[in-house]
């Protein structure tokens, strides 16, 4: 009964992070969500700059911190291992929820794009980002990304194996595609608010240090592969590869 608790529950968590990634889509781009970006109630700018940054700040401890291997190691003696990645997609898809929330609209606009072909192509654009954040899931490991495999594999009473390094589909261009796709999605903005610039700057700021902490976990992970693999290929930018 445990092993199918735990595998209804890492479904759960894996349901609640697509509803949350799909509204994301709908918050930074402004369309079909009952709250955006820009939307919700103007209040002093002092107290709304000083929430907004709060929340970023939140979800950035969270999301990074429990990413780390110390964390982990210190986690699982209270979560259970196999529930341990279905938990942190659940800690870091309510986080995000309470960011959409609460977040705080500051409205003085920086530009806004009223050509109509141009304005379609920044959204094309932006929509092209998003597509490359989910299909850089699965050039790793989806199901493992979100914890459905590990829950799946201890429902089959089946040990956990450890994920090899392979190189894949857009990580021969850049080491962090899914990254990318993320910075595009959050700068293609055919209307960009001083609160939308915000969370553009934060996040990217974010990313940037983010990766510096997983390319250290994968370096003491992976060693010399890893080392051999971030000598030849960008981090970001899908540049010409670097002399080997």
């Amino acid at each position: 009964m445990s092993r199918i608790l735990a595998l209804l529950y890492g479904a759960v968590c894996y349901a609640l992070f697509l509803v949350v990634f799909l509204y994301a889509i709908g918050f930074v781009m402004g369309i079909g969500v009952p709250k955006h970006i820009d939307s919700g109630v103007t209040g002093d700018f002092a107290t709304a700059l000083a929430i907004d940054l709060a929340l970023l700040g939140l979800f950035a401890v969270q999301h990074s911190g429990m990413a780390r291997q110390g964390f982990k190691r210190w986690w699982t003696k209270i979560v259970p291992a196999p529930i341990e990645r279905s938990t942190y997609v659940l800690l870091s898809s309510l986080v995000l929820a309470l960011l959409f929330w609460q977040w705080r609209p500051l409205p003085p606009m920086l530009w806004d794009v009223q050509t109509p072909s141009l304005r379609i192509a920044l959204q094309a654009l932006a929509a092209v980002g998003w597509l490359l954040v989910l299909s850089s899931t699965f050039a790793i490991s989806h199901f493992d990304l979100f914890g459905l495999r590990q829950v799946w594999l201890h429902a089959r009473n089946r040990t956990y194996p450890e994920t090899p390094f392979v190189i894949r589909a857009f990580y021969r261009i850049v080491r962090h595609p899914l990254y990318l796709g993320f910075v595009i999605a959050f700068w293609a903005a055919p209307t960009m608010s001083l609160g939308h610039l915000l969370f553009a700057i934060m996040t990217t700021g974010y990313i940037l240090v983010a990766i510096q902490l997983e390319e250290r976990d994968l370096v003491a992970a992976f060693g010399d592969s890893y080392r051999d693999y971030r000598s030849r290929v960008r981090m970001l930018l899908p540049l010409p590869k670097r002399p080997s």
